[in-house]
């Protein structure tokens, strides 16, 4: 007699060795290189906005640039399948994977990362569906943000729930640069594969990549922060309106420029991990 225990078991391996198959993890390469394109788009707008320009710099920006452009629709919808196939590696990584990562504390941590990266593609890859679909995803995340906070900020204890959120993206943007700058993110790649000139340049784009990113989504966290000491929804801005804002200040498009560049290193990186990530 078969018991629900072994039932589920049988589910678990079966769901395991579905995530875990070539054709997936081959997909989920593809759709590393698809994030890296995306981040690459979002840099482009981020660097256009700094030298005067207009644009929308966040990855919903970065998805419509890419769906303007010939052959946008099918580009979009191979990002969407390839992040997809991502999701599921990372959703098995995180159930099942680091088994050799030492302590149970360090592989608690690698699971953590690879559902909290799952949660991040699976955003992405909706975006990427509803753009390829004709369904927008273009429009401005500020107006939402602040709609959202409005409520929040109305709930009891909603200025401090507003305030957490905003610790809570401060300490990831955090986390962001302190993966870079220690590279930690070698921990998810193999570099014994890759020649001297190659093990170089990933860990200098995976340096400047994160240490950028953490940076753009440390100001969007800080100005969450504000919008709860001041019970100010409109002070909460999406990434768009704050790298925007960001352009207008004293020195703001140098700042602006850096943060481009770096994220443009990261686009690159990203390429970089999809043909050395573990796996």
């Amino acid at each position: 007699m078969v018991t629900r225990t072994g039932q589920g078991r049988d589910a678990g391996r079966k769901a395991q060795q579905a995530a875990d198959s070539r054709p997936v993890k081959l997909l989920g390469r593809v759709g590393l290189a698809a994030y890296g394109v995306v981040n690459l788009a979002f840099a482009y707008l981020a660097f256009k906005v700094a030298t005067g320009g207009s644009g929308k710099p966040d990855k919903s920006g970065a998805l419509q640039t890419l769906a303007n452009q010939p052959g946008g629709q099918v580009l979009l919808w191979a990002i969407c399948v390839g992040l997809v196939a991502l999701v599921l590696w990372q959703l098995a990584e995180a159930a099942w994977g680091y088994s050799g990562a030492g302590s149970d504390r360090r592989r608690l941590m690698r699971r953590l990362a690879s559902a909290g990266e799952a949660v991040v593609f699976g955003v992405l890859a909706f975006s990427a569906g509803k753009v390829a679909a004709g369904g927008g995803g273009g429009g401005s995340s500020n107006g939402t943000q602040e709609a959202f906070t409005a409520k929040v900020l109305k709930l009891p204890l909603g200025q401090v729930l507003v305030g957490l959120v905003g610790l809570g993206v401060v300490v990831v943007a955090g986390f962001l640069v302190y993966r870079g700058l220690k590279k930690k993110f070698t921990e998810d790649l193999d570099l014994a594969r890759a020649s001297d000139p190659g093990r170089r340049i990933a860990l200098t784009l995976g340096q400047v990549g994160y240490a950028a990113l953490g940076v753009a989504y440390g100001l969007v966290g800080a100005l969450i922060v504000v919008a709860a000491v001041t019970f100010d929804p409109q002070k909460a801005t999406g990434l768009d309106t704050t790298l925007s804002t960001l352009a207008r200040q004293p020195h703001g498009t140098v700042m602006l420029g850096a943060i481009a560049v770096g994220v443009a290193c990261y686009g690159v990186y990203c390429l970089f991990d999809a043909r050395y990530r573990k796996g």
